[in-house]
């Protein structure tokens, strides 16, 4: 049996679980999120635990499950706590600000990039070189502070770009000058 889908889930007192026929609704102090579940896998609450099991041994059922365990773990994490991913802005010049729902940088481009803010999301700026994302969907906050790196991400010869709070980028020696 899966080692990670065999362990219960607890349920805080501020959360609400609801089974529907395949899909769990997971409502807290931050909101609310829906996973969907699928038929091979039986998801109960039993005492301010989840439980997941699985219905049959197939290769595909066994993968599944202990996925769909840490999702729900995420999501009622999600829901009581939150998310939170910090980059940061390396480059003479390079700044970020948000203005409404866009996250406006200037990272040395003819042109400002405006980022557009997805719903469900918080992106602040305390400072120009600092970007964080919020959110309560573990997957969603991941996925657009990728997206924000990707606009530019870091280059190894002098650093320049978006990166990671605490991420290492590798640096290149650069062109030596032979005599």
């Amino acid at each position: 049996m899966s080692r990670i889908g065999k362990n219960p889930i607890l349920i805080p007192e501020n959360v609400k679980v609801n089974i529907a026929e395949s899909q769990v609704i997971i409502e807290g102090p931050k909101g609310n999120l829906i996973q969907a579940i699928p038929t091979y896998i039986k998801v109960e609450v039993k005492e301010n635990s989840i439980i997941v099991t699985r219905l049959n041994e197939t290769k595909q059922t066994k993968s599944n499950h202990g996925t769909i365990r840490a999702l729900l773990f995420n999501m009622v994490k999600g829901v009581v706590e939150g998310y939170q991913k910090e980059l940061e802005i390396q480059g003479v010049g390079f700044r970020a600000q948000t203005k409404d729902k866009i996250l406006n940088m200037q990272l040395g481009f003819t042109h400002p990039v405006n980022f557009p803010i997805p719903e469900d999301i918080k992106i602040s700026t305390p400072k120009p070189t600092n970007i964080i994302v919020q959110g309560i969907d573990k997957f969603k906050v991941g996925e657009v502070a990728a997206n924000i790196r990707r606009v530019f991400p870091p280059e190894p010869y002098k650093g320049k770009g978006i990166r990671y709070v605490g991420e290492y980028v590798r640096r290149k020696q650069g062109k030596s000058v032979t005599k």
